[in-house]
């Protein structure tokens, strides 16, 4: 059973990086197909909140499906895939446009990326797709994140935003992750079928029992139930990173969420740096990387490891593979996810930064492995 523990409730102000999903069904009138424009101007001033205290933001928000089946006249039944596909391309550009319109009166610039299951599950995807996330988040802008239904088919897709929107915090490192939905929380069972079913505002850890619970109803517009919504919570929370569960449909939701709406939350023991940096330890390298002393000392004050710190490549690996850093003296030190091929490593070891676009021929990353895919 959940253990039911106030105290370890986490708070929006204890967040310093929140990824937020919001469901079609606040986003888009199931009735008339139409964008919500009263909610999503108030949830703009709930981001702006958060952004004014100093917080990262981002938001995996659906709707573009829905937008585009109404402006296509394709009505609420089952759409082939090609049907979707045709939607989601129509409903995107207006889906961005509208967050972008909501968000510019605040000051807040907005980007959109699309991602699908594979950039998450390749390597060298994901570290781009994380490099972004950090370039954005570092320049103060909103990422505006969805599935890439114009091209995602079954075989790469998430298949929900619960689970994107998990994924999303993983890779984003953020330490906390909102799904507003239509429903305020998991229940012991469904209260729509039974009168005893009592809330769970805190789950410190996701039993068999937890999962029994999970039902698979949703709205006619979202495609992921409250099992979604638990295997959302697992990805989240062994990465370090908590998640609520809350209702959504509310003006200001995360205002509310903050001055006591009802909700659960799934809490991590974990901070999303130290979760990485033990995944990242269990992996097996693929190859080694030699450093000088110089470099060994860099290392040790927490800097990322750049090129001319490099004497010796050792291996054949890929961008985004598992390398050993071996000390002068061929100790092992830890492990880090290249940034470079080994054959790209071995032509920039023991060069500056700034010496990489001429030797590769193309602008490349200053750091060779990133102090934050470091494990020692």
């Amino acid at each position: 059973m959940a253990t039911l523990t106030a105290t370890s409730v986490p708070r929006l102000a204890d967040i310093r990086r929140l990824v937020v999903k919001i469901g079609s069904a606040l986003l888009v009138d199931g009735t008339t197909g139409a964008l919500r424009a009263d909610w999503l101007r108030a949830m703009a001033e709930d981001v702006a909140m958060l952004k004014a205290r100093g917080l990262d933001v981002i938001l995996v928000s659906s709707g573009s499906i829905a937008l585009g089946r109404g402006v296509l006249g394709l009505g609420r039944g089952v759409l082939s895939l090609d049907e979707a596909q045709a939607a989601a391309a129509v409903g995107q550009i207006r889906l961005a446009r509208a967050w972008e319109e909501a968000l510019a009166p605040h000051g807040i610039v907005t980007a959109q990326i699309l991602l699908t299951l594979d950039d998450s599950e390749d390597r060298r995807r994901y570290l781009n797709t994380r490099a972004t996330f950090a370039a954005l988040l570092g320049k103060g802008v909103v990422p505006i994140v969805n599935e890439n239904d114009t091209i995602a088919t079954d075989e790469i897709r998430y298949g929900d935003n619960d689970r994107l929107a998990a994924n999303v915090a993983v890779m984003a490192g953020a330490e906390g992750c909102i799904l507003l939905s239509d429903v305020d929380g998991l229940y012991t069972a469904n209260p729509r079928e039974d009168a005893t079913a009592r809330h769970l505002p805190v789950v410190d850890r996701i039993t068999p029992e937890i999962e029994a619970m999970a039902g698979d109803a949703g709205t006619g517009l979202s495609k992921g139930g409250m099992k979604t919504k638990v295997m959302a919570a697992r990805t989240a929370t062994a990465a370090g990173c908590a998640m609520a569960i809350t209702e959504g449909s509310t003006l200001r939701p995360l205002t509310a969420l903050e001055q006591g709406a009802r909700a659960t939350w799934f809490t991590a023991t974990l901070d999303p740096q130290t979760a990485r940096k033990r995944w990242i330890s269990a992996m097996k390298p693929r190859g080694a990387l030699r450093l000088d002393a110089g470099a060994v000392e860099a290392l040790g004050q927490g800097r990322s490891l750049l090129p001319a710190g490099v004497a010796t490549v050792i291996g054949d690996f890929q961008r985004g593979d598992p390398i050993t850093l071996e000390g002068p003296d061929g100790a092992r030190l830890g492990l880090g996810l290249s940034r470079y091929t080994a054959d790209e490593a071995r032509a920039i070891a023991g060069h500056r930064s700034d010496e990489i676009a001429a030797i590769l021929g193309y602008p490349g990353r200053a750091a060779l492995v990133h102090r934050d895919d470091m494990a020692f």
